[in-house]
């Protein structure tokens, strides 16, 4: 239970997609309409969604299906398919569930959001169970939302800022600073 939880915390803080490995930055630096808050929240929803329901079956599929045949090169021809065929559903139902979430228009940002994809590879690279698979996935889901709810807070403080720190310098300068500061957890566990 606590390399569970471990797993959980170190996947959304100290080995974030976002700001350790860099995956995922084109959601976040989209141009976003102002009060969009509600929007960052359903897009942080749907992608950690969209990341338990592809990763874990995704990995299941590889340890049970590719592996016993030798054919674990075809990962990415699984895991691709896999996480484009969910997109959709996931929107639909979430919308359904959340009527008063803005998940309209999401399914580009889903499709394009190479977060997903990116996690189903490293935990076919890592030897996980499906409970720490589950985890992995969560923590990954977890960190994105953190992630992007960091950056649209710094948007809207740089609104305020002058003239010549606005827009994706001062985006890009905060996102290392904040990869700067994730950095800081990297200690946080010891054996």
């Amino acid at each position: 239970m606590t390399e569970l939880l471990l797993t959980l915390i170190s996947a959304a803080l100290v080995n974030n997609l976002v700001l350790h490995q860099a995956l995922a930055l084109d959601p976040l630096l989209q141009p976003v309409e102002p009060a969009s808050r509600r929007r960052v929240h359903a897009l942080g929803l749907a992608t950690l969604v969209l990341m338990v329901l592809a990763v874990v079956p995704g990995q299941l599929l590889y340890r049970y299906g590719l592996r016993p045949l030798q054919l674990e090169y075809l990962r990415l021809f699984v895991f691709l398919p896999l996480c484009v065929l969910l997109a959709a559903p996931v929107l639909n139902r979430l919308q359904r569930q959340l009527p008063h979430w803005p998940f309209t228009g999401l399914k580009p940002l889903l499709l394009g959001n190479a977060a997903v994809l990116g996690l189903a590879l490293q935990a076919s690279d890592a030897t996980l169970d499906p409970f720490a698979t589950l985890a992995l996935s969560l923590g990954g889901g977890l960190g994105f939302w953190l992630a992007l709810c960091l950056f649209d807070d710094l948007r809207q403080r740089s609104d305020a800022a002058p003239v010549a720190l606005r827009g994706l310098p001062i985006e890009l300068i905060g996102a290392g600073i904040m990869a700067l500061a994730f950095l800081g957890f990297n200690g946080l566990f010891t054996s």
